[in-house]
């Protein structure tokens, strides 16, 4: 491998541009070609960047002389064939989200990855954003003490995918955020959506979700709704954490009030509760790109061969949870368990796949 990296993007629509553009501002890579099947898309990339060799070929893509990984922002329903091909190729990938759609292809790529010893990473940009960092590093500190329950909303009029339903386009983020948050993953899901548009896919969903430490989660997706939110609240004994991605001024805010029960109880079978009360902090968030955040890592896990933050096991976690919301849907909210599954593949790679890959 040369110095720099050799970066092919395949799908040039409205993330796969802005992936040209980071990559191509990042002095450890360099976009070799970019593909797409629109020859208007592939005009733009061409007269906005210099960006290489542009192609409709996916195989000539990864043919392209000095490519050594692909990045993947194809329709979510092409991820699965066109990770393989590019893993088949001997390329590293990093795939926006969802990895797959299905739990049986994702665990397929896994272990395609590791035993050809190559990196595959999830575009779960929000881990890579400053503020979701300030939100983990609150709770590892125990600003808010014990995390009773989290919520996030995702709403705006749109955009309308033609691949995959609103839950599947806006929840992989807020469940990789609640995950993120917790070190774990949901033992049950209850979900309910509904196709108010008039179209064959859900367009506005509510989810649940519980973890087995106890804390509970809710998730408000809509492509309908004309109020645009990007909001991820965490409720605790001690406080509360509000996430606002649309704030520039005041992204996050610790308000340090909260109710924990008394450690006697009271009459009647009921707590006696200690109320906190506090102030509310605002705490420095230093400005930056997540998605540059995100590529500059994807390219120092290629060099230095480690696992990605976002690893191929914490995308294969999102979409077992979005199996599940699938089914609770479609019988109309019945509450589905994950069962806890061990994910057994060969690592040639100098570290192991593990359940959780948290550490940068």
């Amino acid at each position: 491998m040369s110095d720099q990296i050799g970066v092919a993007v395949l799908g040039c629509g409205y993330w796969g541009i802005n992936y040209v553009r980071v990559f191509n501002e990042l002095p450890q890579a360099c976009v070799r070609v970019v593909c797409d099947q629109r020859a208007e898309r592939l005009r733009e990339v061409g007269r906005r960047f210099p960006a290489g060799l542009l192609t409709s070929e996916i195989d000539e893509a990864l043919r392209t002389e000095g490519v050594d990984a692909a990045v993947i922002c194809t329709p979510a329903t092409a991820h699965y064939d066109t990770i393989r091909r590019c893993l088949e190729a001997d390329k590293h990938v990093l795939v926006e989200k969802p990895m797959t759609t299905r739990q049986d292809h994702a665990e397929e790529v896994i272990g395609l990855a590791a035993s050809r010893g190559l990196t595959l990473m999830v575009g779960h940009t929000f881990l890579y954003n400053a503020g979701v960092r300030t939100l983990k590093a609150c709770v590892e500190a125990r600003r808010v003490g014990r995390v009773y329950y989290l919520y996030s909303r995702r709403t705006n009029l749109g955009p309308i995918r033609q691949d995959v339903n609103a839950l599947w386009d806006l929840a992989p983020h807020d469940v990789s955020i609640f995950n993120h948050l917790l070190g774990d993953t949901p033992a049950w899901v209850s979900a309910v959506g509904s196709r108010i548009l008039g179209n064959c896919r859900e367009d506005v969903g509510f989810i649940s979700l519980g973890y087995p430490e106890g804390a509970v989660a809710h998730i408000h997706v809509s492509w309908a709704d004309p109020n645009k939110t990007r909001e991820v609240v965490v409720v605790g004994s001690d406080g509360r954490l509000v996430f606002d991605d649309l704030n520039e001024v005041e992204p996050v805010r610790i308000f340090e009030k909260g109710a924990t029960p008394a450690a006697e109880g009271a009459t009647y079978g009921e707590n006696r509760l200690l109320v906190r009360s506090g102030a509310i902090v605002s705490p420095n968030v230093k400005a930056s790109e997540p998605l540059k955040n995100q590529c500059s890592h994807f390219l120092e896990c290629v060099v230095q061969g480690r696992p990605p933050l976002t690893c191929g096991r914490s995308g294969l976690e999102v979409v077992r949870v979005m199996e599940a919301i699938d089914r609770s849907v479609g019988h109309n909210g019945m509450p589905v368990e994950i069962e806890e599954q061990d994910l057994c593949v060969q690592s040639t790679q100098p570290f192991a796949i593990s359940k959780i890959c948290w550490r940068t």
